[in-house]
């Protein structure tokens, strides 16, 4: 081990550092973050020290260095593009035993900052001791990911709650147990909902009264498909799940990011094959938060639009189980947005309205006249079913029958397909396209052919004259 990991407190403690530009700038918010009193020492300062320095936030000690302004100095920095200079920091450093980071310099370091995750008063650190920086901070970018930014506010909490955990829990592994159970279950869910009352109020159940445990349930989108579009929100709950409630439509590959020991049930319902009632997986969500379990409900796309995650939120309300959602991206963003169509464009489409297919459209439901008017974006979820019903209802409402439109099949997956036509094509698309399938009607749905970037490249738009033959792999991004 080349260097000691240790945290300094610098709170009210003089700092001393030599230089003036953005090299000195970064240090100098590192060190003022902390609680630095900071002395510069440059020739000029460049506009973000001097910025600091207008503000009183440090002080401009002297233009050139002098070894007696080491003199009450607790720990030197030296950020200069002058090695000459830097090495004689160093040196009289060194001399007075004094810490000394000299920038980009490992040779001339008593000391290294390394990268940094703040949670504070959780802190994590990274370094590589001066030999590849960069591979320190892709770590820490990696670990940023990782950590919910309510860590601090948990590690808060608890340092306010330690003498009491001590008073009623004895021994060692007692509260050591207690913690682990705390910060993995719904008190951390709590704090990160931004709830800490509460947190406060499950806290002190857990300790005093253990028994009286009750599980929660989190709603998560789980996006179009692309496991990298599942929020870093969303991967935290599933991984901390003790059970998994999943839709037919969440990917294989979103599953296996699931916690390997959680329990999965598929409560999934499609289109003429209902497996689940929506009445079973709502008991279902009730009976294992009610076991004081932590549960999951895992939907594709986003809970809140068209996934029924208001239906059984109000279940929740009702017994009193506690909750959260965490969103996803919607299907009509996730796959329109991979298939290279904007749903809104200033030249194209002023307003975009989110429909789902399994409304009747002979109904009342819809305003087939809103719908049918130009300069703007239908998107409709599940709609392959009624696309001929749809297709005559536009048109018949005075939507020209030569209005752009495109089919995204399982939208921002490896084996998405996007067909492409005019409204007066939209059933022979839809019964061609896999589901599930999205169907883009409007202007935008014809930027497609420039502007598609995922997977092969984009052909040339159905024409009347096409065949079903023809167009049934216009687009195959396999």
């Amino acid at each position: 081990m080349d260097y000691l990991p240790l945290f300094a407190d610098l709170k009210h403690r003089p700092v001393l550092v030599v230089g003036g530009g953005e090299i000195a700038a970064r240090k100098i918010g590192l060190l003022l973050s902390a609680g630095a009193e900071v002395f510069v020492v440059a020739k000029s300062l460049g506009a973000e020290v001097n910025k600091l320095h207008q503000e009183k936030a440090l002080q401009w000690l002297a233009q050139e260095f002098d070894t007696r302004q080491l003199d009450d100095i607790f720990l030197v920095v030296a950020a200069t593009n002058d090695s000459t200079l830097n090495a004689r920091v160093f040196q009289a450093a060194n001399q007075r035993r004094r810490l000394i980071n000299v920038v980009d310099d490992p040779t001339r370091c008593s000391f290294i900052f390394p990268s940094i995750i703040d949670r504070s008063p959780l802190v994590v650190a990274i370094s590589s001791g001066g030999k590849a920086p960069v591979l320190a901070r892709l770590l820490r970018e990696k670990l940023e990911a990782l950590l919910p930014t309510s860590l601090g506010q948990v590690a808060d909490i608890a340092g306010n709650w330690r003498t009491r955990v001590k008073q009623q829990l004895h021994s060692l592994s007692e509260r050591r147990h207690f913690w682990e159970r705390l910060f993995d279950g719904r008190f951390a869910s709590l704090v990160a909902a931004n709830r800490a009352e509460e947190a406060e109020v499950e806290l002190e159940q857990q300790l005093y009264h253990p028994a009286s445990t009750a599980g929660d349930v989190t709603l998560v989108g789980a996006g179009p498909g692309d496991p990298g579009l599942l929020t870093l929100h969303g991967l935290r709950a599933i991984q901390q799940a003790d059970v998994v409630l999943h839709d037919a439509l969440v990917t294989p590959e979103i599953l296996e990011l699931v916690r390997r020991d959680a329990t999965l049930i598929s409560v999934g319902k499609r289109a003429g094959a209902h497996s689940v009632q929506q009445e079973e997986t709502n008991q279902l969500l009730v009976e294992l938060a009610q076991q004081g379990k932590r549960v999951v409900r895992l939907k594709g796309g986003d809970p809140f639009i068209f996934g029924r995650g208001g239906e059984e939120l109000e279940v929740l309300a009702n017994a009193g189980i506690s909750y959260r959602v965490v969103p996803g991206i919607t299907a009509a963003a996730g796959a329109a947005a991979y298939a290279g169509i904007p749903l809104t464009h200033r030249d194209h489409a002023q307003s975009i309205t989110f429909i789902t297919g399994h409304c009747k459209p002979e109904s009342d439901g819809l305003n087939w006249s809103q719908l049918a008017q130009g300069h703007q974006t239908l998107a409709i979820y599940m709609g392959t079913v009624k696309a001929s019903d749809i297709q005559q209802q536009l048109i018949n409402h005075g939507r020209s029958a030569s209005t752009p439109v495109a089919v995204i099949s399982r939208g921002t997956r490896s084996d998405q397909k996007v067909l492409t036509g005019t409204l007066s094509q939209l059933y022979e698309l839809a019964r061609e396209a896999p589901t599930p399938a999205l169907l883009v009607i409007g202007e935008v749905a014809a930027l497609h052919q420039r502007l598609n970037w995922f997977g092969e490249s984009a052909q040339p738009l159905l024409t009347a004259q096409n065949s079903p033959a023809q167009w049934q792999s216009v687009v195959n991004l396999a």
